[in-house]
């Protein structure tokens, strides 16, 4: 058979250099190959196929990465007895793993702003696992609570959390919060699987090989993931979600609510922008707060009711369960009505629920209020991030979301100490019932004052 020659039929070759140069060119092909510079032609594959298989792999490794949070919870109780300390005592690792988390949130929100979240979830992935390794080998609770609080906190579980739901809020128009609500869904779903896991194998192997198991499986699982995130997210600002979806609520790209300075810089609700951020944040540590007292005491006060630790992990399993479907609910209303409105609704409906725990302690109803408080407040964390996403510019959006969610991840924190604390003082957890439905109630009144000015004509 004789050589081809290109000479002898140059319509061909123009066929070909055409069909390949289109292939070069597409959004596709340069995204999936440069992966650093892709974000221009990224805009093309919002809500495609391959958004929606991100947002999938995304709820993955938050799944995953969100174990550092509730594995100290469920052996809570052992650090206590092994350490030989008192119930705040026996908090500190994790006041310290939430402290961390949040900080490190701020910190990778600023990374993946300027690197992409390829680079924080890189780092999350394998600081997470050498973190419960170390952390099995801590010589006392200092130990555990400074590695706790640094590779598990701040660098492990952070990398996976505020960078996903800002990377997922970019990805997505009309259908952004249901997007932001499977997304956070991934830390509630840690928190029906992993409790039950890690106080079986606790019971079995003891906490510390328990942590050994858990830091080699993070690696297997978080580090094949990575692949999902070579693509850089865009950072536009498209069509208003008013406008597409019908939705009552007006974002940032609605000059009407939004309003501005004569220098064009935006005043989300007629306010410095910082101020609002002040405020979003502020908000958000009070709702925490409220939020952390039940979440993370609940397995130590069913052991103290005689209930044994064991039903406390099952009404943890059973209220982050149920805070996924409210979570996914709450995304699907507030594509509808908006996330400040959202917000206030799961704000409200939390002090409801937290009320009941005044009134009930009986096996039984403690179920039931376990399965109401999940579905009740399950939507306030993404909602902050809506918020951020429809009054502010996309630009920067995962520096503002991370201060915003990181706030609530600190209110966590602060509200675990805080309950820990008024239980040593007071021998109950009533008193802390009353301070979580306290600072739930300042949370309530930012939702209100900010949606009253967002009705305000622009200045």
């Amino acid at each position: 058979m004789g050589s081809y020659s290109w000479a002898r039929y140059p319509n061909d070759f123009e066929s070909v250099r055409g069909a390949r140069l289109t292939l070069w060119h597409s959004p596709a092909h340069h995204a999936a190959h440069h992966p650093m510079t892709a974000a221009a032609d990224a805009g093309s594959l919002i809500e495609s196929r391959y958004a929606w298989l991100r947002l999938a792999a995304s709820l993955a490794f938050m799944t995953l990465s969100s174990c550092g949070m509730y594995a100290i919870v469920v052996v809570l109780p052992a650090v206590q007895s092994e350490f030989a300390v008192d119930r705040a005592g026996a908090s500190l690792p994790y006041t310290l793993t939430m402290i961390g988390f949040g900080l490190g949130g701020v910190v990778m929100g600023r990374v993946a702003d300027r690197f992409g979240v390829l680079v924080p979830l890189a780092i999350g992935s394998v600081t997470l696992g050498l973190g419960f390794i170390a952390a099995a080998h801590a010589p006392g609770l200092l130990g555990l609570s400074i590695i706790q609080g640094v590779l598990i906190g701040f660098l492990g579980t952070a990398g996976g959390f505020s960078p996903l739901i800002a990377d997922a809020s970019l990805w997505f128009n009309r259908r952004r919060g249901i997007a932001v609500a499977i997304c956070a869904s991934g830390n509630y779903l840690a928190g029906t699987v992993w409790p039950p896991i890690v106080q079986a194998l606790a019971e079995s192997w003891g906490w510390r090989s328990t942590y050994i198991g858990l830091g080699v499986f993070c690696l297997l699982t978080t580090l094949p993931l990575l692949a999902m995130f070579r693509v850089r997210a865009p950072l536009s600002d498209a069509t208003p979600a008013k406008a597409v979806t019908g939705a009552s609520h007006e974002p940032a790209h609605a000059p009407q609510s939004v309003g501005s300075s004569q220098s064009g810089i935006p005043r989300p609700f007629g306010m410095p922008p910082n101020l609002v951020m002040v405020l979003l944040c502020a908000a958000g540590v009070a709702c925490c707060v409220a939020m952390s007292m039940p979440q993370v005491h609940i397995v130590a006060y069913c052991g103290d009711l005689g209930y044994g630790s064991a039903a406390g992990a099952q009404m943890l399993s059973l209220m982050l369960g149920f805070g996924i479907v409210s979570r996914l609910i709450s995304g699907w209303v507030a594509d509808r009505i908006g996330g400040l409105r959202t917000l206030l609704a799961g704000a409200v409906m939390q002090a409801v629920a937290l009320s009941l725990y005044l009134q009930f302690d009986g096996l039984a109803a403690l179920y039931v209020i376990a399965i109401l408080f999940g579905l009740f407040q399950g939507g306030i964390v993404p909602s902050y991030a809506l918020v951020v996403r429809e009054y502010f510019p996309a630009t920067g959006s995962a520096l503002r979301i991370a201060l915003v969610i990181n706030s609530t991840l600190l209110g966590m924190a602060l509200g675990g100490w805080l309950s820990g604390s008024i239980f040593d003082l007071t021998g109950s957890y009533d008193a802390a019932f009353v301070n979580g439905i306290v600072w739930n109630l300042f949370t309530v009144t930012v939702a209100v004052v900010l949606l009253r000015r967002s009705r305000l004509p622009a200045h």
